[in-house]
């Protein structure tokens, strides 16, 4: 019976997205699978994703809690369906040469008539950042990926790239790779900005100047650098054109901001979106879509105008 229980609710729950880690409650005669609530002295309330269910303490036999592990957070995209996967916490953080061959792959070259930059993926079905301003105008992008086969880095060019949404004020470009052939990405953890402290340490991986897969490594100058209205990550990590609109990490290998611009004068005075504001525009990408037919869209796409047409010259 107990069995037969917890299939019905797995199938019932499948879809909500909170049954991936959920709490076991073991009845006498049955079992139950969702989020505990709440614990009484009298009851345990369980959230079922369809309903809630009060459960009274006589009817418990046990109770198994469970909850994601880092290692499961870094997996969340494919284990629930999530559009990506995001910490609040840092993991314990790591040396840069090992997070560079462990992320790398993750880290993607955005090319266009008028230029190139940078990105990463944020899922393995071909989501993926940049900044605004290195598409913005272009109608022919591409991406190039750089994956490991056979102990080497294979370089594959993918022309079927999609604008999924943008928004212009924050820099910020949403891509979609549709290649038919496009194969599974490896994506990134988007890590907290605010959780970062000034000092610590941070690396960039990028394509600056064009120099594919460049890593460079510095700290986190100040966390709340105002610049035309807006706060940026400032970092003492080497940020060059061609960097722009790829990933500033922290030594857990979580995305921190998305970096977008330097100082030309100067020297290790770069600058990265932080990561709360990449969230937010991800989380509200249906309101930032690049499409003529969202009327929540910001920017308008006016049809090109006809060309005049001549009369003909009255008959006399």
């Amino acid at each position: 019976m107990s069995l037969k229980i917890n299939l019905v609710l797995a199938a019932l729950l499948g879809g909500s997205g909170g049954a991936a880690f959920a709490d076991a409650i073991q009845l006498k005669e049955a079992a139950v699978t969702g989020k505990i609530l709440a614990e009484k002295a009298d009851s345990v309330v369980v959230d079922l994703g369809f309903t809630v269910l009060v459960v009274p303490r006589t009817a418990i036999t046990g109770i198994t809690k469970s909850g994601p592990t880092e290692a499961a957070v870094a997996t969340l995209p494919a284990a629930t369906g999530q559009f990506y996967a995001a910490t609040t916490k840092p993991a314990t953080a790591r040396d840069v040469s090992t997070l560079v061959k462990q992320i790398g792959e993750a880290v993607v070259q955005v090319k266009t008539a008028g230029g190139l930059g940078s990105g990463f993926f944020l899922n393995e079905d071909g989501y993926l950042i940049t900044n605004f301003h290195v598409i913005e105008g272009e109608t022919e992008i591409s991406v190039e990926v750089y994956q490991q086969r056979n102990g080497q880095l294979a370089r594959e060019t993918y022309k079927q790239v999609k604008i999924i949404a943008i928004n212009k004020y924050h820099d910020l470009a949403l891509l979609h790779i549709e290649d038919k052939n496009a194969p599974q990405f490896k994506a990134v953890t988007l890590g907290s900005a605010d959780a970062l402290n000034v000092g610590e340490g941070v690396f960039a991986i990028g394509s600056p100047l064009g120099l594919e897969r460049t890593v460079t490594q510095g700290i986190v100058s100040t966390k709340t650098r105002q610049m035309e209205g807006n706060l940026y990550l400032q970092t003492s990590a080497q940020i060059n054109p061609g960097n722009s609109g790829g990933p500033l990490f922290n030594l857990a290998g979580e995305v921190v901001g998305v970096t977008n611009m330097k100082i030309n004068f100067g020297e290790g005075l770069g600058f990265a979106i932080p990561a709360e504001l990449v969230k937010h525009f991800l989380d509200h990408r249906d309101a930032f879509a690049y499409s003529t037919d969202n009327p929540n869209n910001p920017f308008r796409y006016l049809e090109p105008p006809s060309r005049t047409k001549q009369k003909a010259p009255d008959a006399k």
